[in-house]
């Protein structure tokens, strides 16, 4: 399993970048985590857009789905000119998907990520967790048939249950929006201390910090995390990626 940052920022993209987008792939299969501003455009470096065998949006925030209506196009466009085959399944935690604005229902599939239910494509099986958020979100695991695991957050608030959803996996993608003195700034988002208390109890074998603020040094955050775990621990970056 081979994990891609595309866009790593909360809120909004810093000039030439994007907020969250995340490629996850295994031989022939190729998932996209999110889609946020930029992701697009970024994307397009590091596989062809028909290659997409799926699309998993945490929540509807347009940090994290900005993007996806693009994308849609493109795989419009890419069908016409006989380049894709088959429609592109999205799968969307949200109250209502009547109210987004997708357009070509035969182009992109629009389905419902309910939390009892697992997803399997290809090599990976994806399950889902509640978050604690401002509107319904989802943390996502994605496991594969040699019982590789990674849990991404998405966007919460420090929460028990979602340390015992990414217990002891291979790799932890967590958003780190505030540091250690602004803990509770803004409900439904992690602190620096929060995440080190998440990986540590989890006992996840590595993390991955992303969804930073816009304020501050980054690298400030990583070493707060390390402060308070003993695991290896990543700065998200766009085109970082990791093998697990």
């Amino acid at each position: 399993m081979k994990l891609t940052t595309v866009g790593y920022w909360g809120a909004y993209a810093e000039k030439n970048e994007a907020t969250s987008c995340y490629l996850v792939e295994e031989e022939d299969t190729k998932i996209l985590i999110d889609c946020g501003s930029g992701a697009l455009s970024k994307l397009q470096n590091y596989i062809e857009l028909t290659e997409l065998d799926a699309v998993f949006i945490s929540h509807i925030h347009t940090d994290h789905i900005a993007d996806i209506y693009s994308l849609e196009f493109a795989m419009l466009i890419q069908t016409q000119l006989k380049n894709r085959k088959k429609p592109l399944d999205v799968y969307i935690y949200a109250e209502n998907l009547e109210t987004l604005s997708f357009a070509y229902p035969d182009i992109v599939h629009v389905k419902k990520i309910n939390l009892e239910d697992s997803i399997q494509i290809g090599p990976f099986t994806l399950s889902f967790m509640e978050n604690i958020h401002e509107i319904p979100c989802c943390s996502i695991k994605v496991s594969n048939q040699q019982g590789t695991v990674m849990v991404y957050s998405a966007d919460t608030g420090y929460n028990e249950r979602f340390i015992d959803f990414c217990k002891e996996v291979n790799l932890l993608l967590i958003e780190c929006s505030f540091f250690k003195a602004q803990k509770g700034f803004v409900k439904g988002h992690l602190s620096s201390g929060e995440v080190g208390e998440i990986i540590s109890k989890a006992n996840v074998e590595e993390a991955v910090l992303t969804h930073f603020p816009h304020f501050g040094q980054v690298d400030q955050l990583v070493e707060e995390v390390k402060a308070f775990c003993d695991k290896k621990i990543y700065r998200a970056k766009e085109g970082f990626s990791i093998k697990i």
